[in-house]
C-alpha cells in the first residue's frame, strides 16, 4: 500500500528555535548552530532577531512570520520546507508557539508529514515560576487574558482553579489586571510579579494581589511581565468525630 504524498518523510525539516527572554547569554550553543546551518530563518520581528544573528556572527537569510501574515505566508513556507528546505523558527524571545507566532506553520508541517523539531531552551514563565515561592507541582499556564470579550467570563472561570497560574502582561495593564483578579479571586489571593526575566535589572515582587497592586499603582511597572497567582486554596477538612468521646 502507498502511502500519501503527504505522509512520506524526507530529510525536511522545521526546527523551532527558542531565543533569549533577555540575556544574550542564555542562547545555547545547539541553537546558535542550528540558525547557522539552516537555509532560512523565520522571525517575528526581523529588526529584534537581527540583533542576536549579529551578536552570534549568523548570516542565514531572514524572512518575517508574524501573527498578522502567518495565515496567508504558512502553506507556501510548507511548500518550501517539503522542496527540501531547512527552516528555523525564532520569535522575539524566548520559545515560539508560547504565547508567539508558529503554530499554524507547526500544524501545517505536522499535517503534512514534516518533521518538527522543538529545540529547548528560554521561556519566561519557568524561571518566574520556580522563583515566586508558590506551588509549582502542578500549575496552569493561560498565557495573556483576553483584552476585551471573554475576559471576566475566563477570569470567573479561573477563580476557582486549583493550581498556581501563569499570565503574560503588559505593563500598562498590569495595575487593572490586578485589581480585576482580586475582585473575582479574592484580594487575598498570593501571587507574584516577575518582570525583566534575566536582565539587568529583573526583579519578582511577592505579595496578595491586593498588595501588587498598590505596590505597582506607587511604582510604575515596566518591561516583560510575567503575574503568577497562587490557586484556590482547599477547603479545610472537617475534623474527624471520635466515636469515644462520650464515654
Amino acid at each position: 500500500m502507498q502511502l500519501p504524498d503527504f505522509l512520506i518523510l524526507t530529510d525536511m525539516k522545521l526546527y523551532v528555535v527558542p531565543t533569549p527572554v533577555g540575556n544574550l547569554e542564555d542562547m545555547t550553543f545547539r541553537a546558535i548552530r542550528v540558525l547557522k546551518e539552516a537555509d532560512l530563518v523565520l522571525a517575528e520581528d526581523t529588526r529584534t532577531s537581527s540583533v542576536l544573528m549579529q551578536h552570534y556572527d549568523i548570516h542565514t537569510p531572514l524572512q518575517s512570520h508574524h501573527k498578522w501574515n502567518e495565515h496567508q505566508t504558512c502553506e507556501a513556507m510548507a511548500d518550501r520546507i517539503a522542496s527540501g528546505m531547512t527552516v528555523a523558527l525564532v520569535s522575539d524571545a524566548g520559545t515560539p508557539c508560547i504565547s508567539d507566532p508558529g503554530f499554524m506553520l507547526v500544524r501545517e508541517c505536522v499535517r503534512r508529514g514534516i518533521e518538527v523539531e522543538c529545540l529547548p531552551g528560554a521561556t519566561a514563565f519557568v524561571p518566574a515560576l520556580v522563583q515566586s515561592g508558590l506551588p509549582n507541582e502542578k500549575f496552569c499556564f493561560e498565557g495573556f487574558l483576553p483584552q476585551k470579550k471573554g475576559r471576566e467570563t475566563r477570569m470567573k472561570e479561573l477563580a476557582i482553579e486549583p493550581r498556581t497560574i501563569i499570565f503574560y502582561e503588559s505593563p500598562y495593564r498590569l495595575v487593572k489586571t490586578l485589581e480585576q483578579l482580586a475582585s473575582h479571586f479574592g484580594a487575598d489571593r498570593p501571587a507574584a510579579v516577575a518582570r525583566e526575566i534575566s536582565k539587568k535589572f529583573q526583579e519578582t515582587v511577592h505579595g496578595t494581589l491586593s498588595e501588587l497592586a498598590a505596590h505597582f499603582t506607587a511604582t510604575e511597572p515596566k518591561g516583560e511581565i510575567v503575574l503568577l497567582v497562587g490557586g484556590m486554596p482547599e477547603p479545610p477538612k472537617a475534623e474527624k468525630k471520635n466515636k469515644y468521646k462520650d464515654i
